[in-house]
């Protein structure tokens, strides 16, 4: 903690020697109503995966619904320290399933075995500004690599606690907090994932527009301790030609509450990608390698391995290169490649569309099961955002994932085919 916690001072020494402290924010303030804004995303998520050949499962999630997720943020009152409220409504309706049919994770499921035909969240924050720090209370979407509330359903995870956002330096932003719940993204009941408590902290700077570098720390209560590192640098070649360097690094300490075999054990895993942009066409190469885990025992008394551990935590923190679709490729001693080709018809005369497909390969997994499982994944993504019209801004999405393991040693059979169709509508309303 301590390393952590110095490495970030010394980064803001270093940043306030070189940069000048940019104008304040608050002194440009409008007002509470005058700086306001209400935006409401319409989303429709339609949510099929076939489990092949698993003989433990005698049917397979298929769900549809309807979410809406309305935001809203006042400006800041004015003077030296303004004050404001932030405001989060959620709203999830089914439109098809069935009893044989649920555990998509699009919705909260009844003692029955079938999904509920609605489910709703509501909450708020209060905020406070001086110059370009802004301290924030109550409930938020949070995207820190240490502390990320997943969205990849139809409704969003939301934490509750504080957080501290400072700017005060160019190229520099400081964050510290502390969160007590997390509600996952099928579920309406206070704190839904068991966090305790988080203290998280650290800060990205921007050396120039291509260099950036960032430094986190959190401490998750009777969980662990997770320190995260990245650099990210871009090199420019010619005009339309450029190649990104993409580094990241966690390192988890497993507490002995969270391990429960009254051990201390411990995972690093790194991943780096490197992406060619040429024009319309960007391909990536990335490679990602997990050192050690730790073990548990399971309700059935049996011991389970595995390697970078998080969800109580946020379900979207894990910011790493192989961390896709359907798998993470993040158990103890894994090791997995990644190829992908981004395609953009803008310049082709189709502004909005856009086509992705990438193949990971993993091996030298120990799962308990096994020291060497394997495992593979195939995505294919076309997507299309409307650009005029009255239905500008409407995002259309398919996605598309095949996955397979070795021996079964994860997900049952081990086989698994998805497919996710998405469409989006932002509507912006103050």
């Amino acid at each position: 903690m301590q390393v952590m916690k110095w490495s970030v001072i010394a980064l803001a020494v270093a940043a306030g020697t070189s940069q000048m402290a940019v104008a304040s924010s608050q002194s440009e303030s409008n007002g509470f109503v005058e700086d306001s804004s209400l935006n409401v995303l319409s989303r429709n998520l339609y949510f099929y995966r076939d489990f092949r050949n698993d003989p433990s499962r005698s049917d397979d999630p298929q769900e549809w619904g309807q979410g809406f997720i309305a935001t809203y943020e006042s400006g800041f009152t004015q003077g030296t320290i303004g004050f404001g409220v932030d405001a989060i409504g959620l709203l999830g309706i089914k439109l098809d399933s069935g009893k044989g049919r649920a555990g998509s994770g699009l919705f909260p499921t009844g003692s029955d075995g079938r999904s509920q035909d609605d489910y709703s969240e509501a909450g708020g924050a209060v905020k406070l500004r001086l110059s370009n720090t802004v301290v924030k209370y109550g409930d938020q979407f949070t995207a820190l690599p240490v502390l990320s509330t997943d969205d990849s359903r139809l409704l969003p995870e939301v934490a509750e606690g504080f957080l501290v956002t400072s700017n005060e330096i160019e190229g520099l932003e400081l964050n510290a907090g502390r969160f007590t719940a997390i509600n996952a993204q099928n579920q309406t009941y206070h704190d839904s994932l068991g966090l305790k408590g988080a203290d998280v902290f650290g800060g990205t700077y921007s050396f120039t527009d291509d260099l950036s570098t960032s430094l986190y720390y959190s401490d998750v209560e009777d969980s662990f301790k997770k320190y995260y590192g990245n650099v990210n640098y871009t090199f420019g070649i010619s005009e339309g030609q450029s190649l990104n360097f993409d580094f990241n690094i966690y390192k988890t300490d497993y507490d002995k509450e969270y391990t429960n075999t009254g051990k201390s054990e411990d995972n690093t895993i790194w991943s780096l990608a490197a992406a060619y942009n040429l024009g319309a066409h960007t391909l990536t190469a990335a490679y990602q390698k997990s050192h050690g885990g730790y073990t548990f025992i399971n309700d059935d008394g049996d011991a389970e391995t595995r390697g970078y551990d998080y969800g109580v935590d946020g379900g979207g923190t894990v910011w790493l290169a192989n961390s896709v679709q359907r798998s993470d490729f993040n158990s103890k001693d894994e090791k997995s490649w990644q190829l992908r080709y981004d395609l953009d018809f803008a310049d082709f005369g189709v502004p909005g569309l856009k086509f992705m497909a990438r193949y990971i390969s993993g091996s030298g997994a120990d799962t308990g099961a096994t020291n060497n499982g394997k495992e593979w994944e195939r995505d294919l993504q076309v997507g299309y955002t409307i650009q005029n019209g009255p239905a500008k801004d409407l995002n259309m999405r398919v996605r598309q994932a095949t996955y397979r393991s070795s021996d079964g040693v994860y997900y049952g059979s081990g086989d698994i085919d998805e497919v996710r169709v998405i469409l989006e509508y932002p509507l912006s309303i103050l």
